[in-house]
């Protein structure tokens, strides 16, 4: 006598392959999967349309301070070839140093000098000086704060540096590199402010950052071509933009990080405007 089939009804087929059998279901959405169409996952199988669409609505991992989390410093990396390429620049058409250092008597008329200043330097250990600090610390902020934090921070501080050589220097006491300032050293003091606060906002030493900040600027003081007004506005702007990022509440850091960063740079525009009505 005949054993009746157990099975009712047809074999289940994969929905992405239907001339398929497949008797293993998602886990999510328990339908019949394939092995092509399978996903292991740390609850069981997965099948490959419930997966895609996990990936698209999970949030993204972010760091201790709210930033999307970066496998490298592409941004430092960025930063640091434009310097490099912009130099070359400079040793090939020196004129580009007369178009864009920084001079506060044509600052009104030409505002991009402000910026594009940062990107000049006046010789190849200036330069170099400058990349390695630029290298050292961007490897470290860069991957706690996110690009778009990171890159805020540090166009910011040099912003903030041509703004304080606006306000504070005066003619005799302006380098005499080019007849002008170059070089992104208010930006390094920015970055090197953003690692002291970063650094007291989780409790951690900060006496080997301090000791090299008044290092330097005492050596901007006394030494011979260096414009210390950039360095300081460069460390004040630098600590001020790393503070909104840092205090900022968990829960509302990206909002708070966003105005912060353009209340930041309305200040300094604003500050620019003030100085050149009143010239």
């Amino acid at each position: 006598m005949t054993q009746p089939n157990p099975q009712t009804g047809p074999a289940p087929v994969c929905p992405r392959h239907p001339d398929r059998v497949a008797y293993v279901r998602c886990q999510r959405c328990n339908r019949p999967v394939c092995p092509e169409c399978q996903v292991p996952s740390a609850v069981g199988i997965h099948c490959v349309d419930c997966t895609r669409q996990t990936r698209t609505t999970r949030r993204g991992v972010r760091t201790v301070l709210g930033g999307t989390v970066v496998a490298d410093a592409l941004a430092t990396k960025i930063l640091i070839g434009v310097c490099v390429v912009v130099y070359v620049l400079q040793m090939v058409y020196p004129a580009i140093t007369g178009w864009f250092d920084f001079v506060p008597a044509l600052a009104a008329e030409q505002p991009w000098r402000f910026l594009s200043t940062a990107f000049l330097h006046g010789s190849l250990m200036h330069l170099a000086f400058n990349m390695w600090a630029l290298w050292v610390l961007g490897n470290s902020l860069e991957p706690i704060l996110g690009r778009w934090r990171f890159m805020a921070l540090t166009v910011l501080s040099a912003l903030g540096g041509s703004t304080a050589i606006y306000w504070l220097a005066t003619p005799t006491s302006l380098p005499s590199w080019y007849g002008g300032t170059v070089g992104a050293s208010g930006a390094i003091f920015g970055l090197f402010a953003a690692i002291f606060v970063i650094q007291r906002r989780f409790g951690r030493d900060t006496s080997a950052i301090v000791g090299l900040l008044v290092i330097n600027l005492v050596i901007s003081v006394v030494g011979a071509n260096i414009s210390w007004q950039g360095h300081l506005g460069g460390l004040i702007t630098g600590a001020l933009v790393a503070a909104v990022y840092a205090l900022a509440p968990r829960e509302k850091r990206t909002v708070v990080g966003v105005w912060g960063t353009v209340g930041v740079t309305v200040l300094l525009v604003g500050l620019a405007v003030l100085r050149a009505a009143s010239v």
